[in-house]
């Protein structure tokens, strides 16, 4: 059985606060060997740092792009000073998670792109990829990175059209996929990992987010007082079953595909193994 890399998983999340390092146990006896933890701001940096010093596991820095109403300008400038002391670690995976999100409303879209432009310069500065935040924002992101090349990274939780696939997969970027290619309604992302080259994709949770069909709770019964299911690392495997289904290959050949290109595309992480 080979095991499985949960390539974007927010285990500093305030929703594990309560039980985090059994969440990581439950994963790890659950078959996910590895987890990368992408930090979303400044004040979680350090924090995310030393979750995946003590499992074991990687992590990336970066100011996501919900989290730049509240950042201010300077934190480039201490995520840079932060990269300089950190560049040496083997579990510094990448910058991340970083990038533009066009379906949140009430951003500030050019108060996300500079924080976006500002922190792919320091992926190119520092030979780093970069784990990306896509929403709604494909397009715009992919103009950047054609004039801006960094060393690849990860689309995660991709949901854009074949083309826009494509294209990222043609800049060095990996696809990932979680929990809502669980849902029968969602055709075209399920199409998306059926058909998608398999050296193109790898698997995630962004757990506690994107919780797959077996965990989500209704917006009714959220308004009885039912709690959204937590979604958690140790549902990788569950979720890419459905996967290999879709593909019509074991779950163990989806493991070792993804496996090797997470390895392939965040080079850091064969130095951990």
């Amino acid at each position: 059985m080979h095991s499985w890399i949960d390539t974007h998983c927010h285990l500093d999340a305030a929703e594990f606060d309560a039980d985090r390092d059994a969440v990581r146990a439950a994963a790890r006896a659950a078959g996910v060997g590895h987890i990368v933890i992408p930090a979303v701001h400044r004040a979680h940096w350090r924090e995310v740092i030393a979750l995946a010093h003590r499992h074991g596991d990687s992590y990336a820095l970066g100011i996501h792009p919900l989290y730049t109403p509240n950042a201010q300008e300077g934190d480039i400038a201490v995520l840079r000073e932060l990269l300089v002391e950190v560049q040496d670690d083997p579990h510094l995976v990448a910058v991340g998670e970083i990038g533009l999100d066009f379906f949140v409303p009430g951003l500030d879209a050019e108060r996300q792109i500079w924080f976006y432009e500002q922190q792919i310069q320091l992926a190119r500065e520092f030979g780093l990829p970069v784990i990306l935040h896509v929403r709604k924002s494909s397009d715009r992101l992919l103009k950047n990175l054609r004039a801006k090349p960094v060393v690849g990274g990860i689309a995660h939780a991709f949901n854009g059209s074949l083309q826009q696939a494509q294209a990222f997969i043609d800049l060095g970027f990996k696809l990932g996929f979680g929990g809502a290619v669980t849902y029968d309604r969602a055709l075209k992302l399920r199409e998306l990992a059926a058909t998608l080259p398999l050296e193109s994709i790898v698997m995630e949770t962004d757990a506690p987010d994107i919780p797959p069909h077996w965990l989500y709770t209704t917006a009714e019964a959220r308004a009885a007082g039912q709690p959204q299911g937590r979604n958690s690392p140790a549902e990788l495997p569950r979720i890419a079953q459905e996967v290999a289904q879709l593909r019509g290959i074991s779950a163990d050949a989806l493991a070792q595909a993804t496996s090797n290109n997470a390895r392939a595309v965040l080079r850091g992480l064969s130095a951990l193994r």
